[in-house]
């Protein structure tokens, strides 16, 4: 049975400045959105609010579903990516809870579409689906049963 990992990553913005997250892969620095698997018994949202706060220390809440992105990394392990946003209003600190995250960036799109530490080319796709400006509301998504009460 096709049994793809289900993600969650979050863009979160103020004004022209995107929130990184920059974590050690192999012994490299790359950046990516704040991101993470979804777990059991736990909805699309939750576990966006979960990754949020893990890797940056920001408790919030996404305000839109930006795209479903469905992937084949290099290796060969398929993904299906829910990509939200947030929009803060102004640069927070960070303090990532995630031993994994070594710090967070405020940077420009240009920065993220130039750079070449990036942890997948999604990040990068993630920001130009971000600035084409389409978006949905968040009850598109829906969690059905009692498991998510």
């Amino acid at each position: 049975m096709f049994k793809p990992h289900v993600t969650v990553a979050t863009i979160v913005h103020v004004n022209d400045k995107f929130l990184v997250v920059e974590e050690l892969v192999n012994g490299k620095a790359t950046w990516n959105q704040p991101a993470g698997h979804l777990e059991a018994n736990e909805t699309l949202l939750a576990a966006a609010e979960r990754e949020l706060f893990e890797e940056t220390g920001i408790k919030g809440q996404p305000q839109r579903l930006i795209k479903i992105h469905q992937w084949i990394a290099p290796d060969e392990t398929p993904f299906i990516r829910f990509l939200f946003s947030l929009a803060l209003t102004e640069q927070c600190e960070t303090q990532p809870q995630d031993s994994d995250i070594s710090c967070c960036h405020w940077v420009s799109a240009q920065d993220i579409l130039e750079s070449q530490c990036l942890r997948s080319p999604l990040v990068a796709e993630s920001i130009r689906c971000f600035l084409e400006g389409t978006s949905y509301p968040l009850d598109v998504l829906g969690a059905f049963g009692d498991h998510y009460r």
